[in-house]
């Protein structure tokens, strides 16, 4: 069982990040007055992987836009690289989600993307979503996001390499860990899904709130 979601971007470069760090008596860390997105740095798309058993996550750092089939290239990278050596008898995969943003509820490029990876892993794929004004359960939030915002607290995020190793450093008593990789692959946005490719998705919705909650089954080549 994962648990799975965006983080809030970032901008790249010498800007104030949020929280409180200790430095040298008269040697504050100086940043921009103001927030304008650089351009030659952009931002910085952090999605995350979390695997609730063994409180472990994957991030890819993504450079380019957070689309659907960036959500579900992460949640690959984290079973190639994490999900399939920890369990490598697994007969199913269960994901959750909140409802909005790249991996949406209503999102036909979510869905399409997942076909994909069940055909490639071939086993089903379980996704439950939560309901609008309760994606805070969502576990990825408070078990893992929180501790990666503690973790750079006050300090400007000048790269991608430096969020990534600021990410991969996080580290909490109770044991969790954390791999991060930086993807610089391009996602373009706007991609329209039609009725006939929609249509050939192996999809089973749940009785209970099937817009919601639904299994998505490999297709045999």
């Amino acid at each position: 069982v994962i648990s799975v979601d965006t983080k809030k971007k970032e901008l790249i470069g010498q800007y104030k990040n949020s929280g409180k760090t200790y430095r040298t008596k008269g040697d504050p860390e100086k940043v921009k007055t103001y927030d304008f997105v650089d351009e030659k740095l952009g931002r910085a798309n952090p999605y995350g992987v979390y695997d609730i058993a063994n409180n472990i996550g994957w991030v890819s750092v993504g450079t380019d836009h957070d689309t659907s089939a960036f959500a579900v290239d992460t949640i690959r990278k984290w079973w190639n690289s994490m999900g399939k050596e920890r369990y490598p008898n697994a007969t199913e995969l269960m994901i959750t989600a909140d409802g909005g943003g790249s991996n949406g509820s209503r999102v036909r490029l979510w869905k399409i993307e997942l076909q994909k990876f069940a055909n490639e892993i071939g086993i089903p794929i379980h996704i439950s979503h939560f309901p609008p004004g309760t994606s805070k359960w969502n576990k990825i939030e408070h078990k893992m996001f929180c501790y990666i915002s503690m973790n750079w607290r006050g300090k400007p995020l000048i790269s991608h390499e430096v969020i990534v190793n600021l990410i991969a450093n996080t580290r909490t008593r109770s044991g969790l860990k954390i791999e991060a990789d930086i993807n610089t692959n391009i996602y373009p946005t706007g991609i329209k899904i039609s009725d006939e490719e929609f249509s050939s998705i192996n999809i089973i919705r749940n009785e209970f709130h099937g817009e919601w909650n639904y299994i998505i089954k490999p297709i045999s080549p």
